[in-house]
């Protein structure tokens, strides 16, 4: 017995199937990446120390610090292709202490801007740290002026001027926060800093950075941020300098309505 189909179920029936094959486009477009991460502030661990390493890595690719490390003396037996793989390494094994001794941030579909905190009493100087972390290689991957210019010039002064600056106060300190070049001017190193900022004033705690950038100052004052000092290393032709600066906490009550604060275009990177 045939069966009579009216005009309207066959519309039915191709409405149906166009729905169908749109779904399957949609479908085939969707992106894996979690849609949160574009947004919100989110805690990494040891698994994503790579990706985030690469992150930092082109955030500080023109940073002076990081080429005052690795312009030593022996700059001629390194190739270019040779100082990029180190500078990867050095930011990778950074990311992985934090990881280990710390708190590492990031926001972005593709790690796009990275932060590297040291809470209240945690530091990465204790051996065990140094070992896992894979820090210790840096002595061996350095060259010899390398070497000098990080372990007898860098970190001495670095912790010489958080204890003058800082005293016996406990505070968070921001280490290192940089925003990949083509993900800059979209708010995600504010969003980094205002995430920890609120747990910092919650806590009545201050505080602390070093900007390599004096270009950075006017931006982390939007944050609450006072310039303390200027330290420079000297081992160089050229002295690099970095810019100390802190925040005191906020009375969490006496909070107003935040105004908006404008994103950095040309540079999102302090280093420490």
């Amino acid at each position: 017995m045939a069966h009579v189909i009216s005009k309207t179920a066959v519309d039915t029936i191709t409405t149906t199937a166009s729905t169908a094959i749109a779904t399957a486009i949609v479908d085939r477009r969707r992106s894996l990446v979690p849609q949160s991460w574009e947004k919100s502030v989110r805690k990494i661990g040891l698994t994503e120390c790579e990706q985030a390493g690469v992150s930092l890595a082109h955030a500080f690719a023109a940073d002076a610090l990081s080429m005052y490390l690795l312009d030593g003396d022996e700059t001629d037996r390194y190739s270019d292709e040779t100082k990029w793989k180190l500078h990867v390494h050095i930011m990778t094994y950074l990311v992985s202490a934090h990881c280990y001794s710390g708190l590492v941030t990031t926001i972005g579909p593709d790690y796009d801007c990275v932060a590297l905190w040291m809470p209240p009493g945690m530091h990465m100087d204790g051996w065990w740290t140094i070992f896992r972390s894979g820090m210790w290689r840096l002595y061996y991957q350095l060259g010899s002026e390398g070497r000098k210019r990080y372990y007898e010039d860098v970190l001495p002064l670095l912790h010489e001027t958080m204890d003058e600056v800082m005293g016996d106060r406990e505070y968070y300190y921001l280490a290192y926060i940089g925003t990949k070049p083509s993900a800059r001017g979209k708010g995600y190193a504010k969003k980094l800093i205002m995430d920890m900022a609120a747990k910092a004033d919650a806590e009545n705690r201050a505080m602390y950075l070093e900007s390599s950038s004096s270009d950075n100052i006017s931006y982390y004052e939007r944050f609450g941020f006072k310039y303390r000092k200027e330290i420079s290393f000297k081992r160089g032709p050229v002295p690099v300098p970095l810019f100390i600066m802190v925040r005191e906490p906020v009375a969490v009550a006496a909070k107003a309505v935040e105004e908006a604060v404008p994103t950095l275009d040309q540079i999102e990177t302090v280093k420490v």
